[in-house]
C-alpha cells in the first residue's frame, strides 16, 4: 500500500495527533473500504477547508489532490505542492488539471477530488459536478465516497479560527463506472453515475452522524 514519502507521513500524523487531536479528535470508520493498490478517486463531501488534511491523514493511502488555483499561492502553495496537490481552475474546463488526474490514475494512484467542486452548508449536499463521471470512466477507477461530520463545527465557512469539535470520517465502499453505466444511452449513464455517487456520499455522511439532505 502506498502510503507516500516520510514527508507525507510525516505531515499526516502531524494533522492528526497536533492539529485535530487538541481540537476534538477523529473517529475513522470504513479503512478497510479503501483498495490498497487500485487506481482511486476518493469523492469526499465539502464542507471547511480542514476537508483536504483531514481526509488525506486518515486515508491509508497517499492521497494527490485536485484544489483550486487561488490556493496555491506562498507560503501555502509550496507545501501543498510538496503533498501532491496540483492546480485545477474552477468553473472552467481545466484540460491540464483533467489530463493531470487521468495521469496519477492511470499510474495507479488514488486522487482527492471533491465533486461538489465547492464547499457546502452543511444541511444539503451541493450539486454533483459531470466532471467525476468524465473522470470515472476514461480510468475504470475505483470511486470512494466519503462522508465527514464535525469539520462543519470545526471551520465552516466564513470562520478563521477553528472550534473544538469531534471528527469522523467514513470511507464507503468502492464502486466503478462501469457497474452503474447499464444504458446504451451514455447521458443516461451519466446520469445514473451521478445519482449512486449522490445516494452513497450521503448515506456515508449519515454515517458519520451528518444528516446531509440531498441536492435542492
Amino acid at each position: 500500500m502506498d502510503r507516500g514519502s516520510i514527508w507525507y507521513q510525516f505531515a499526516a500524523w502531524f494533522c492528526r495527533n497536533i492539529v485535530f487531536l487538541p481540537l476534538g479528535g477523529i473517529t475513522i470508520k470504513g479503512i478497510e473500504n479503501v483498495p490498497e493498490k487500485a487506481p482511486l478517486l476518493v469523492a469526499p463531501i465539502h464542507l471547511s477547508h480542514f476537508d483536504p488534511p483531514l481526509v488525506g491523514s486518515t486515508s491509508p493511502r497517499h492521497l494527490r489532490f485536485m484544489a483550486k488555483k487561488e490556493l496555491f499561492k506562498f507560503p501555502l502553495g509550496p507545501l501543498i505542492l510538496s503533498l501532491g496537490a496540483f492546480p485545477v481552475s474552477r468553473g472552467e474546463g481545466d484540460s491540464a488539471a483533467v489530463r493531470r488526474t487521468l495521469a496519477e490514475l492511470a499510474d495507479g494512484q488514488a486522487v482527492l477530488v471533491f465533486p461538489e467542486g465547492t464547499r457546502g452548508d452543511g444541511e444539503y449536499l451541493g450539486k454533483i459536478q459531470l466532471g467525476i463521471a468524465m473522470l470515472a470512466k476514461k480510468s475504470g477507477a475505483h470511486i470512494i465516497p466519503v462522508g465527514i461530520n464535525g469539520a462543519n463545527k470545526m471551520l465552516p465557512r466564513g470562520q478563521t479560527v477553528p472550534k473544538r469539535a469531534k471528527l469522523t470520517v467514513v470511507f464507503g465502499k468502492p464502486f466503478t463506472y462501469e457497474e452503474i453505466a447499464t444504458s446504451e444511452n451514455e447521458r443516461a449513464n451519466r446520469e445514473a453515475f451521478v445519482d449512486e455517487l449522490q445516494t452513497r456520499l450521503i448515506a456515508a455522511c449519515h454515517e458519520a452522524g451528518l444528516p446531509i439532505k440531498p441536492p435542492r
